[in-house]
């Protein structure tokens, strides 16, 4: 008489994994998409294989958890997922220490490189075409603001940067992610009210109403502070930069941009309400000396080709 007894069979991840790695195909495009992420057409290329047996694979490797991918355009990129579960590791570099680097493994990495070269050459033949248009054509795709804007990353995220004369906040809006807190100042109660219609979602920014020449700041308050093309509508610019000063903790920066001298004085008193027709560099420099601030740097910045307006220059110093 036969006995049958019932059992459960529980299929252990390892064995998956050992039927994963079973198949020399799929060992190959694991050892290739560890070190490059490529295209199902590009996986061809190196495996010397028709599109339906690459794509096979693929999906056998994705399915199990092997691979990442992501779609561009109509392509999809694939490459190893950097987070494997323990079994599956210990597996894979067992495999990889045996197969690395000999035989077709070897041949597979020299065409995979050259389809990588042939990948770059594509990208430097586009920006040799570009080269004439790119200016316009980033600005189109990213906006103006690509091309300034990696250096916020050089403020510290735990500064407190002051806007002055903040305007509609614009700036304002631009500093809030990079830095702990920004307050801004201005004087008109319109342009703080544009200011907090802009940015009544930004939690750290925090505008406050006063005069540039009696900041409604604490001594010491600030880290960063900006006066970005500002200065020219003050009567008194040295007594501004000595409250600035005030404001900034020791060692704290102060960065003005604004209008080198110009012949358009009047028209620009008359139409937007200039009190000062500019600068001259040598006075901005001597201004932030006597204000009580340390090696001074003040530069003309390049003219913007669509600029109808003065030229304009940068200074930069450090409080003492």
């Amino acid at each position: 008489m036969f006995v049958f007894v019932s059992m459960n069979i529980i299929t252990m991840p390892i064995l998956d994994h050992l039927s994963a790695l079973g198949d020399e195909t799929r060992t190959r495009i694991l050892a290739l998409l560890e070190q490059s992420e490529l295209t199902v057409s590009e996986l061809c290329t190196v495996l010397q294989m028709p599109q339906p047996n690459v794509s096979r694979h693929l999906k056998t490797l994705s399915s199990e958890g092997w691979l990442l991918a992501r779609a561009e355009g109509r392509s999809r990129h694939y490459r190893l997922a950097p987070t494997l579960d323990p079994a599956a590791q210990e597996l894979w570099a067992l495999v990889r220490t045996e197969v690395g680097g000999r035989g077709i493994y070897a041949t597979d990495a020299e065409r995979a490189h050259t389809v990588l070269d042939d990948r770059r050459r594509r990208s430097s033949a586009f920006f040799a075409d570009a080269a004439e248009r790119w200016d316009d054509l980033r600005t189109e795709l990213f906006g103006a603001s690509a091309s300034f804007a990696p250096l916020l990353g050089l403020l510290d995220p735990d500064s407190i940067v002051g806007d002055l004369g903040v305007g509609t906040g614009a700036f304002s809006e631009m500093l809030a992610p990079f830095v702990k807190r920004v307050v801004g100042i201005d004087r008109s109660e319109e342009m703080l009210a544009a200011a907090r219609h802009r940015l009544d979602v930004a939690a750290n920014i925090e505008l406050r109403q006063g005069e540039l020449e009696e900041l409604p700041i604490s001594d010491g308050e600030l880290h960063v502070a900006f006066l970005a093309l500002v200065l020219h509508y003050v009567v008194d610019p040295t007594l501004v930069l000595r409250e600035v000063h005030r404001a900034l903790t020791p060692g704290g920066r102060v960065v003005i941009v604004d209008m080198r001298a110009h012949e358009r004085g009047h028209g620009y008193a008359e139409e937007m309400g200039h009190v000062w027709p500019g600068f001259e560099l040598e006075t901005v420099h001597r201004w932030l000396r006597d204000a009580g601030f340390e090696t001074p740097r003040v530069q003309p910045l390049r003219p913007d080709p669509v600029a109808s307006g003065p030229l304009l220059f940068l200074a930069s110093a450090a409080r003492s």
